[in-house]
């Protein structure tokens, strides 16, 4: 079935901050405080209008000193069912506490829009939770490996078909992180086009998650945010490599480039 990329959502001038939606990211650990920001901050800048990071004190005192934009929380003050999305992983680690984190996600989510990344899926691949095509899994290949139980060259000899395997599995919409991102349901297939090897650096998947969510809260469609923030996504990656090469891009030079990608993509894809 072919698929054409959206529209960006609209953006009405009578409107607040609740109008864009409200995120809830569960992010972060001591040693990895940078995916909390990085997979926060990308939510605003895609658009939307209000990004709460839930962590560990010691990460949420490094993250108010990047980022002031970002409303902080600690797990006992969050409830989950208060957000219009839920971003769960980026940072984490695969101890009990996360793995009771997620546990926590899926009873009480109802029917929020959730993106799943890094030791989140880890966690996942060790459990029995089944979720729904409301739910966004974004896997590279070794987590990809994890989730099915089966090998890394198992997975890259046909990517196409493992990313479907992941949904089928886990009856939700799978992003399959490689040069070719997959996006499927298992049934309808995206084969993103954009990016390039500068995307190829620590942190950008944390970026994704972020674009993504931040999609998901201005009521797009989960399979077309996801379509369109890996779009988007790789070309912020792009726009950056033709400044500072392929070689020397890191990942928070391809959060300043989001505007330029959506510009550009508002400008010639529309």
């Amino acid at each position: 079935m072919d698929y054409k990329l959206p529209k960006l959502p609209e953006r009405p001038q009578s409107s607040n901050k609740g109008t864009f939606g409200k995120v809830l990211n569960i992010a972060g650990s001591e040693f990895m405080p940078g995916a909390a920001y990085l997979s926060s901050i990308s939510a605003l800048k895609i658009g939307a209008g209000y990004v709460q990071l839930t962590s560990e004190i010691s990460v949420l005192n490094k993250v108010s000193q990047l980022a002031p934009e970002i409303v902080l929380a600690t797990y006992r003050n969050t409830n989950i069912e208060n957000y219009d999305v839920i971003s769960f992983g980026c940072g984490c680690s695969t101890d009990e506490f996360t793995r009771k984190l997620l546990e926590q996600i899926h009873k009480n989510r109802k029917n929020i829009p959730t993106v799943i990344d890094a030791d989140g899926l880890n966690v996942l691949a060790s459990s029995s939770l089944m979720f729904d095509k409301n739910t966004i899994l974004t896997p590279h290949p070794l987590e990809a490996a994890r989730l099915l139980g089966i090998t890394i060259d198992e997975i890259l000899e046909d990517i196409e078909k493992s990313a479907k395997m992941v949904s089928e599995k886990y009856n939700c919409i799978t992003v399959l992180k490689t040069s070719r991102t997959v996006v499927t349901d298992g049934e309808i297939v995206y084969i993103n086009t954009s990016g390039c090897s500068a995307l190829a650096k620590a942190g950008s998947g944390d970026i994704l998650t972020g674009m993504i969510s931040g999609l998901l809260a201005q009521n797009m469609p989960t399979f077309d945010a996801a379509a369109l923030g890996v779009f988007l996504h790789g070309i912020a990656g792009e726009l950056a490599a033709e400044n500072l090469s392929e070689y020397c891009v890191l990942a928070t030079d391809t959060l300043r480039y989001i505007p330029f990608a959506v510009k550009k993509y508002l400008a010639e894809y529309i």
